[in-house]
């Protein structure tokens, strides 16, 4: 289900700190104003990408807009309350989807922001694709999801198989994140709309069961969540 923006923002700002809650209001601000043509260059506004008390101690990249640094620097300006600590990606997370969507970014610079990004920073991006309006063009999308599905890293896997995917990706694609999801170990509660596109999915079930064999054969044990999307596909009691 896909969280509204609303919510998302309600939900990272309660658990921030005051100095992060700030700086997150800047950020956005500034996001939005590049999406009206307002927007200023990260070297013109460095003190508040880098956080409070930094001001003049570092320079951003020339000519980089200054939310693309908000971006790129929220890791560490966003940090959650105390009683919050076990949050922080979550929240940086959350702040990173929130600026994307501000900015409203055209396709080629969402596709940057990816491939040149962190890991963390890609998972924004995967995260990101339900919420952007204008969308970006699907197809430029679409490999973005196939590629963090080529990944090992079970954050980018779990994230590319969001609410984008449950709507967009072809029925070979998603059954094959479906079973990289068991491959590596990623609870398929991560898997947007599972319960609806796994509904009487005869090839599904059968892929569901040769990987099952193959496991019994090998001596390994069967993980329970196959199991639960087999009853899925076989239109079976869950």
């Amino acid at each position: 289900m896909l969280t509204p923006l609303a919510s998302l923002r309600t939900g990272v700002e309660l658990r921030l700190t005051a100095e992060s809650r700030a700086w997150l209001h800047r950020a956005l601000a500034e996001a939005a104003d590049t999406k009206t043509g307002a927007g200023t260059t990260a070297s013109a506004t460095t003190a508040s990408a880098t956080g409070p008390g930094t001001a003049g101690n570092a320079a951003g990249p020339r000519g980089l807009p200054a939310w693309e640094l908000h971006f790129v620097t929220a890791g560490r300006n966003c940090r959650p309350a105390e009683r919050h600590a076990q949050a922080g990606h979550d929240v940086v997370d959350a702040a990173r989807v929130l600026l994307l969507h501000a900015a409203a970014p055209g396709t080629d610079t969402v596709v940057r922001l990816y491939e040149r990004g962190s890991a963390d920073e890609r998972r924004a991006v995967l995260l990101a694709l339900p919420h952007l309006d204008p969308p970006p063009g699907t197809p430029r999308a679409l490999a973005l999801v196939e590629d963090a599905l080529r990944t090992n890293d079970t954050r980018l896997v779990a994230a590319a198989l969001g609410p984008y995917a449950a709507t967009h990706l072809d029925a070979h694609q998603w059954r094959q994140g479906v079973l990289k999801c068991l491959f590596t170990g990623v609870p398929v509660d991560a898997v947007a709309g599972l319960e609806h596109r796994a509904a009487g999915d005869g090839e599904l079930a059968r892929m569901l069961t040769d990987y099952a064999r193959e496991r019994s054969a090998a001596g390994r044990t069967v993980p329970e969540d196959l199991h639960r999307v087999l009853r899925l596909a076989r239109f079976e009691d869950t």
